[in-house]
């Protein structure tokens, strides 16, 4: 998946850019509190797409 729509998924879902890290970009969920690591590839694998999604407290993509 490419991370772009990972990220336009995250946006739509109430999520925000909570800092940049070294390798990373850490992501927020301020309705639930939760934040998660985004990697900086341009492809995210499926799996991992799906385990930040359910950190973050977001549907999954279909």
């Amino acid at each position: 998946m490419k991370r772009g729509d990972l990220i336009r998924h995250l946006r739509s879902n109430g999520c925000a850019l909570l800092r940049e890290g070294g390798r990373h970009s850490w992501w927020h969920n301020p309705a639930q509190n939760k934040r998660s690591a985004v990697p900086r590839h341009n492809e995210i694998d499926n799996g991992l797409a799906r385990k930040i999604c359910k950190d973050l407290g977001v549907p999954p993509l279909a």
